[in-house]
């Protein structure tokens, strides 16, 4: 069993599953997200930020999220360095192109690119969350139904509001991310078992549909405060 853990095939079946793992928090994420425009107040989106900070059930979540983070990262590094180590003369572009889409061919370097943006919205979001008195921007409370809790939603939209930059880049991050799940999603499932070609054709499709779904629902966001449908 041990063997089978540290072979590429077995890296591959991890990388897989942190995979499903992430593509099952970014369905939560979205979600949660697409509050901020389903309510100009905020008062949705902070009782759902509320309940996921003081849900007991995330808080456990949360770690083990961060981990499946590091380990997709880590393995989809190493698989990247063996297979360049184990084919150290390039095929010609024209046979890669026609075996494989550009997403497939370069899945590292839009991980890559991904993981950048994570990097700023974490620190834009997530720190200063977590960490009100060593971030930069101070969380004020409100009242929604008789529970005080923090104002993240005027955290949030007012970056949105006031950095077109940011919100480019947010448009951006999606965009890539879409790119990545077009073959991460099928692949993810292919190293699991599901690899005949009635089964990736489907998956390949549905890969796709969701990665599109993800995408534009990510990018209807800033959109949204970018045209000011939100207000002042």
């Amino acid at each position: 069993m041990s063997n089978f853990f540290t072979s590429s095939i077995g890296k591959k079946f991890i990388l897989s599953l942190s995979g499903l793992f992430l593509i099952a928090f970014l369905c939560v994420h979205l979600t949660m997200n697409l509050l901020l425009i389903l309510d100009n107040s905020g008062e949705l989106y902070n009782t759902g930020a509320h309940f996921m900070v003081t849900n007991p059930v995330i808080k456990i979540i949360e770690p083990v999220l961060a981990i499946g983070f590091i380990l997709h990262i880590v393995l989809a590094s190493i698989l990247t360095l063996q297979n360049r180590s184990a084919r150290p003369i390039k095929y010609a572009l024209r046979n890669q192109s026609g075996n494989c889409e550009w997403s497939s061919r370069n899945m590292y370097i839009l991980g890559a690119v991904i993981l950048i943006f994570l990097v700023i919205h974490l620190y834009n979001f997530w720190w200063n969350i977590k960490f009100p008195t060593l971030g930069n921007t101070a969380l004020n409370t409100v009242t929604v139904g008789g529970v005080e809790m923090e104002d993240t939603y005027t955290l949030v939209a007012s970056l949105f509001k006031s950095s077109v930059i940011y919100c480019v880049l947010y448009i951006l991050g999606g965009i890539f991310l879409g790119l990545h799940l077009t073959h991460g999603f099928w692949s993810a499932f292919q190293s699991i078992g599901f690899c005949n070609q009635i089964w990736r054709k489907r998956l390949e499709c549905l890969a796709k549909i969701f990665a599109f779904i993800i995408a534009i629902g990510f990018c209807i966001i800033p959109l949204y405060f970018m045209l000011g449908l939100a207000g002042k």
